[in-house]
């Protein structure tokens, strides 16, 4: 069985009026590579009129963006010409590659009646040789996503990326990563199989889980060794998590606001071509 190496709460931090949780990084956890940045936002509730999510046009290169939306919707606009409205249960996949400026708000269906909000954006990283990739977008509603009920029948998968007990996921990606959501009812048990070298995201949503006999809660990341391939969590509470794992790169990180690339030459270059209007252009 593969043991906790170290169990890491969230930290609080709002964005104006959006209630926010950073599991990673932290003062304590720099990443779990290839796993960048975790950022839980809500649960939380809008009322009428209200001005939604406050992520206008920003830039990005060098890493991917994965964005649940658990509750509420996301409007996404990009510098490639997409456009979509996801909303509860769906899932954005942006690969910003060599350069994308895109905007995360609300709809103007949510900014006028409101209502339920909780989303969980991650950024994985892009090994070297796929930092200037072209960039992609492609935006799943939960229907488009497979979500099964596992050997466990109180628990049960959206199956994001990769594969998840045979089950294989709606996207596509270029580093094998594998990624799941998982819904459990107390007393629900999952069991996987996850090969040695794959480093495991394991952040617990909302509920309390057992592994190994150690008790997690809520807004707490948890961070395993490399150590055994068998995997047992089992919930003592209904319960979501955020699961994945995959190959760690084992490169140099230099990230900078929105950019993460491999030395601080490459980001200067990206500030200089962003600010230049070389990035999202062909």
């Amino acid at each position: 069985m593969r043991t906790v190496k170290n169990v890491f709460k969230a930290e609080y931090r709002p964005i104006a009026d959006l209630i926010t949780y950073s599991p990673m990084p932290t003062r304590d956890l720099r990443m779990i590579d290839p796993f960048l940045f975790l950022n839980h936002h809500g649960p939380q509730r809008y009322s009428p009129g209200n001005n939604g999510l406050p992520f206008g046009p920003h830039p990005h290169r060098g890493m991917e963006t994965v964005t649940f939306i658990l509750d509420g919707d996301i409007a996404h606009k990009d510098s490639d010409g997409n456009d979509s409205v996801i909303k509860s249960g769906g899932v954005q996949w942006m690969t910003a590659g060599s350069g994308l400026i895109h905007s995360e708000v609300s709809s103007e269906e949510f900014k006028k009646e409101g209502g339920a909000l909780e989303i969980l954006q991650l950024w994985v990283n892009l090994p070297a040789r796929l930092k200037m990739t072209k960039p992609f977008y492609k935006g799943l509603g939960k229907e488009e996503i497979p979500q099964v009920s596992l050997e466990d029948t109180k628990v049960t998968a959206q199956v994001i990326s990769g594969e998840l007990n045979d089950t294989k996921g709606a996207f596509e990606t270029l580093t094998n990563i594998h990624l799941s959501l998982l819904f459990f009812e107390s007393g629900g048990v999952f069991k996987t199989s996850v090969p040695l070298t794959h480093n495991i995201l394991c952040y617990i949503i909302k509920g309390e889980i057992s592994i190994n006999g150690e008790i997690i809660q809520a807004l707490h990341l948890v961070e395993f060794n490399n150590d055994g391939e068998e995997l047992r969590i089992e919930a003592l509470a209904n319960t979501t998590i955020l699961f994945g794992h995959a190959e760690p790169f084992n490169e140099p990180v230099v990230a900078r606001g929105p950019f993460v690339m491999n030395t601080m030459e490459e980001i200067n270059q990206a500030y200089e071509d962003y600010q230049q209007g070389k990035m999202g252009t062909d």
